[in-house]
Formats: structure tokens, C-alpha cells, sequence
């Protein structure tokens, strides 16, 4: 029998993406702090390249952080919740031929 995840009760679930949400929101705080302070470092060392690098490099750093901390909150949120232990892992049996 397969167990049920702790993610199907309302409560639990509700309890759980609202500190997936608060974690997001976090990490979208630190992740303008850092691409700021990146685009600051880069105008102080830099001085002659185009408009066009600042903006590549603060989309580049700013959606690959924000796309670690998503993908890294969603693994705090499956194995905190229980949801991972809820999961059959069992292979079925091999038919000998």
C-alpha cells in the first residue's frame, strides 16, 4: 500500500509552501543585494564596455540564482514535509524468462 503524503492534508500543505514563499522571498532579496553589488564591482573595475554586458550579467546572475534557490526551497519543501518518505520506491519483481 502506498502511503499518503503528509502534503495532502490542506493544513500541512498550506503550513509548508508558505515557507517555500518566505524562503523565495528571501533569496530574492539576496539575490539584488548580490547582483547590485556585482554590477557596482564590475563599474568600478570596468570602465569601458557596453550598457549591454551590465544588463546581461545582472539577468544572468540574478535568474541563475533565483533558479537555484526555487529548485533548492522545492527539495526543502518535499523532504521537509515527509512527502519524500511517502514515495513506493519498490521495483516490481522481474519475470523470469
Amino acid at each position: 500500500m502506498i502511503d499518503r503524503s503528509p502534503l495532502d492534508d490542506p493544513n500541512t500543505a498550506a503550513h509548508a509552501w508558505r515557507r517555500y514563499r518566505k524562503l523565495m522571498l528571501r533569496m530574492l532579496g539576496m539575490t539584488l543585494s548580490v547582483v547590485a553589488l556585482i554590477l557596482l564591482l564590475l563599474y568600478r573595475q570596468g570602465g569601458g564596455v557596453s550598457i549591454h554586458f551590465y544588463i546581461a550579467v545582472g539577468l544572468g546572475v540574478g535568474f541563475s540564482m533565483l533558479l537555484m534557490s526555487a529548485l533548492m526551497g522545492l527539495v526543502f519543501l518535499s523532504n521537509g514535509t515527509g512527502h519524500d518518505a511517502s514515495v513506493d520506491n519498490r521495483l516490481p519483481d522481474k519475470e523470469s524468462d
